[in-house]
């Protein structure tokens, strides 16, 4: 009797986990599959179309050359190339449709992906900056930027302070008109023990240099003679 239970036991635990392995599967195809899967699954279907796009492109040709071969002789054989040739084109045409459709669909795929992660990446850097920021309050910052002008407004009055000059202050411009006072005393001291300044004359002193016109007069008698000069040599 124990043994029999025993066996009741192991089957209701074998049918409980096959069971749940099912409710597992059930559970994991409701959530579909991720896009990483799909665009794995869309290359593949891609590989195996290209395969079979180049193997009817093969048949396309052994067709062809069995045409040829036959022509006119065996009329029949070749038209029958010909007709599976057509229909190998018309599959090859619906292979490159669905190519078409596959590749598009693949690209959308990618594309949905990658904005997906880069809006994962941008709400992963929001939250960090929110983060960083959540210690933080602006009045405090106010207040800190205020006693920094502060302190940079008090620390330029000690400078002030510091380069100030100690003593009294005189005025430079008195000073500058009592140096040239001095000066000028100082020139007519000397002038005085000099015996004075020499009297200008007041006759007008000869001209060094003549006159523009009596160049002008004697350059042209010069050329006079030189003219003769030259009629007597002819």
């Amino acid at each position: 009797m124990s043994k029999i239970s025993k066996l009741f036991k192991g089957s209701s635990s074998s049918s409980s986990s096959s069971s749940s392995s099912s409710k597992s599967k059930h559970h994991r195809s409701r959530g579909g599959p991720s896009p990483q899967e799909a665009i794995h699954r869309l290359r593949e279907t891609e590989e195996m179309l290209t395969k079979k796009q180049q193997y009817l492109e093969k048949r396309i040709e052994q067709e062809i050359t069995i045409a040829k071969k036959h022509g006119t002789k065996n009329k029949r054989a070749a038209l029958q190339a010909l007709k599976r040739k057509k229909r190998l084109e018309q599959q090859l045409t619906q292979i490159d449709g669905t190519l078409s459709t596959i590749e598009f669909q693949r690209e959308a795929l990618e594309n949905s992906h990658t904005n997906t992660e880069v809006l994962k990446n941008m709400g992963f850097a929001a939250k960090a900056m929110k983060n960083a920021h959540q210690n933080m309050d602006i009045d405090k910052i106010d207040d800190l930027m205020q006693d920094i002008t502060e302190q940079q407004d008090v620390a330029q009055e000690i400078s002030e302070a510091i380069s100030r000059p100690f003593g009294e202050t005189f005025d430079e411009d008195e000073l500058l008109a009592e140096l040239e006072e001095l000066e000028q005393e100082d020139l007519e001291n000397s002038m005085k023990s000099m015996g004075g300044l020499p009297s200008v004359p007041n006759s007008k002193l000869p001209s060094s240099r003549p006159s523009n016109r009596a160049t002008t007069k004697k350059r042209v008698e010069e050329e006079d003679d030189m003219r003769m000069l030259s009629s007597w040599a002819i």
